[in-house]
C-alpha cells in the first residue's frame, strides 16, 4: 500500500509541475519545476523497485539524472550572478 502512495505521489508531483510550467506558474529556468520533476522521479523509482518495474526504473532514474543536471545548472548560475 505504502509503495502505491509513492508511485501516486509521484504521478502528481509530475504532473502539477508540468501544469504549472504550462500555465506560466513556473518557469522552465526555475529550481522549483526541476525539484518537483526531481522528487517525482525518486518517487516513482522507489515504486518501480518495489513492483520489479525495470522499464519505469530505467526512464525515471534517467529523469532524475536530467533533473538534478539542470539543479546543479540552475544554482551555479545563482551562485555566479551572486558573487
Amino acid at each position: 500500500m505504502i509503495f502505491e502512495v509513492i508511485g501516486w505521489l509521484g504521478a502528481i508531483l509530475f504532473t502539477v509541475s508540468y501544469f504549472l510550467l504550462v500555465r506560466g506558474v513556473l518557469r522552465q529556468e526555475g529550481a522549483l519545476y526541476h525539484v518537483l520533476n526531481f522528487g517525482g522521479a525518486v518517487c516513482l523509482m522507489v515504486n518501480a523497485i518495489h513492483f520489479k518495474d525495470n522499464a519505469n526504473l530505467a526512464v525515471n532514474g534517467v529523469w532524475a539524472a536530467i533533473a538534478l543536471m539542470a539543479l546543479y545548472k540552475c544554482c551555479s548560475s545563482f551562485l555566479r550572478n551572486k558573487s
